[in-house]
């Protein structure tokens, strides 16, 4: 098979990747605190030279791999995958149940049914137990009880602030009450945050930090998604173009360069 064909079936495949991660982005366009994904493209060289020492085999080291497939040598991959974490756009609402963190390492943490998460989506509500939850019906953890998986009731028809570090405040015709405060959450490693669904996070490895006097909590506003709508249109022509092109690529070498090759070979038997 010639050389050609490996290196134009891997660009295909590369650029369906990366279609995949801009479809995303665009059908998350409206969703609160949603942060994008883009890819880094390499090849087949540089991801080996970089983990070759690091491979299971004893045989693949670094000083007896010595033999790299050229076919395979440059073939396009996605090297890697990540996430853009700058802040997105705020909205004012007039909800007090709405909240945006102006810190872009900074967390809500949610009690899941598979242990903690976290997300950047403030729009919280009420459920029937008077607890305040995510629209997924997840319970908001407070700082107090982040540890014991403890929600925050919210008392009925009482009036809800909650200052720029959390803290949350009841009011109704007596004196404040003191009613604890919202869990903030800030990572060591914030590329370490792995997307698990319904707007939420899991953290992988070490430094999971509480932050308690952030100043970064805007009650009544919401962070808007900093996916670009334009830019991703543009992402996805450019990418409709590389299939096209690549597609034509494929074509040729598999409809007339085998095709010449085959009657080249059958003149001379």
């Amino acid at each position: 098979m010639q050389n050609g064909y490996y290196a134009a079936t891997g660009a295909m495949a590369t650029q369906f990747n990366r279609l995949d991660l801009t479809s995303n982005n665009l059908a998350n366009l409206n969703t609160n605190g949603f942060k994008r994904d883009d890819a880094i493209t390499g090849d087949f060289l540089r991801l080996y030279q970089q983990y070759q020492e690091q491979l299971p085999l004893e045989d693949q080291t670094k000083a007896s791999a010595k033999y790299l497939n050229r076919n395979l040598n440059r073939v396009p991959i996605l090297s890697e995958i990540y996430t853009d974490r700058s802040l997105g756009a705020f909205e004012e609402t007039h909800n007090p149940l709405d909240f945006a963190l102006t810190s872009p390492n900074l967390y809500f943490a949610i009690q899941t049914d598979e242990g903690v998460a976290y997300t950047r989506d403030g729009h919280f509500s009420v459920d029937k137990d008077g607890f305040l939850v995510t629209l997924n019906g997840f319970r908001v953890l407070s700082r107090s009880g982040l540890n014991e998986k403890g929600g925050i009731m919210l008392m009925p028809d009482a009036e809800i602030e909650v200052n720029q570090n959390g803290e949350i405040t009841f009011r109704d015709n007596e004196a404040p009450i003191q009613a604890g405060a919202l869990a903030l959450v800030s990572f060591s490693e914030p590329k370490n945050l792995k997307k698990i669904g319904q707007n939420l996070y899991t953290y992988q490895g070490e430094g999971v930090h509480q932050v308690s006097d952030s100043g970064a909590l805007r009650q009544y506003m919401l962070e808007k998604s900093n996916v670009n709508a334009v830019r991703e249109m543009s992402a996805l022509i450019g990418i409709n173009r590389f299939l096209d092109m690549y597609s034509k690529v494929l074509k040729t070498h598999q409809d007339d360069m085998n095709a010449e090759a085959i009657n080249k070979l059958a003149s001379k038997a």
